[in-house]
């Protein structure tokens, strides 16, 4: 679950570009050139942490020189107070890249915190959580990353590494009299047996229709706790099931009770709240 440098590289410097424009005026101009500073990235609140990798290379990409002491790893619960990090070098460095280390550390800590919480809420049920592709764009491999931070598994990653043939797709299909089923088939035929192919159903039968046209993955969107009981039952263990639609919290537990394999979660990356970190500064 390591971010590798290269990786996050050119995320952080768009991050940058935005942020710095032509540089940090309000430093160059009241910050001694000389000035040196600790300061401490401190957690105002409970929760999990995930970017610390990300946190580190902000500072550096900003100023090779300045010392970061990572104090914990990501994936760790802590309480309010914590200490996660510790930065020292030039004053103005550390003011230019607070921002920016800050608002990807309390967004990937954000999604991690929330996926836990959703982990925690199925309980000893084999299923597992997954992500979506509602992400921020340009966030992707990040907030990805956060999920299995936080405990949860990662869907396909776009629309390059997986088949999803959702209800959009099958109302085109329909609209050119194509039949799903034989497209599936020819689908398989085509794509050969390493490229999961998964479809979007709605109701009991389509997803029988559609495990007997070859796919691998069946999405039962938006069915009621009881119709996906009858679907595990009937499917047999032919493909795995996914649910999807509006799950929350508050419903999982009931969801994950059906047996199927998988939950999807779009709220783990669309809607998780930021968690609150702080800079706390020591001038030396």
């Amino acid at each position: 679950m390591e971010l590798s440098q290269a990786a996050i590289h050119d995320i952080i410097a768009t991050a940058l570009r935005e942020d710095l424009g032509t540089g940090d005026l309000t430093s160059h101009t009241f910050i001694p050139h000389a000035a040196q500073a600790t300061a401490y990235v401190v957690l105002r609140e409970e929760g999990v942490i995930a970017g610390l990798p990300v946190l580190t290379a902000v500072f550096h990409q900003v100023d090779p020189t300045l010392q970061v002491m990572v104090e914990t790893t990501d994936g760790d619960r802590l309480p309010a107070g914590a200490v996660l990090a510790r930065v020292e070098g030039a004053a103005r460095s550390i003011l230019t890249g607070e921002r920016v280390a800050l608002n990807f550390i309390q967004r990937l800590s954000g999604i991690a915190t929330m996926t836990a919480q959703y982990v925690a809420a199925i309980g000893d049920c084999p299923t597992h959580i997954l992500d979506t592709r509602k992400t921020t764009p340009g966030l992707r491999l990040l907030e990805k990353y956060a999920v299995r931070i936080g405990g949860g598994v990662n869907h396909r990653f776009g629309l390059y590494d997986a088949v999803m043939l959702k209800d959009n797709h099958l109302v085109v299909l329909a609209a050119q009299g194509i039949d799903p089923a034989q497209a599936l088939r020819q689908a398989r035929a085509t794509l050969g047996p390493l490229v999961s192919i998964e479809v979007e159903v709605e109701t009991v039968e389509q997803a029988l229709l559609a495990v007997d046209a070859g796919a691998d993955v069946i999405l039962l969107d938006n069915m009621s706790p009881a119709a996906m009981r009858v679907a595990v039952e009937r499917v047999g263990g032919r493909a795995l099931l996914e649910a999807s639609g509006g799950i929350t919290l508050a419903t999982i537990r009931s969801v994950a009770e059906t047996g199927v394999d998988y939950i999807s979660v779009g709220a783990l990356t669309h809607s998780a709240r930021a968690l609150d970190i702080g800079l706390d500064f020591v001038v030396r």
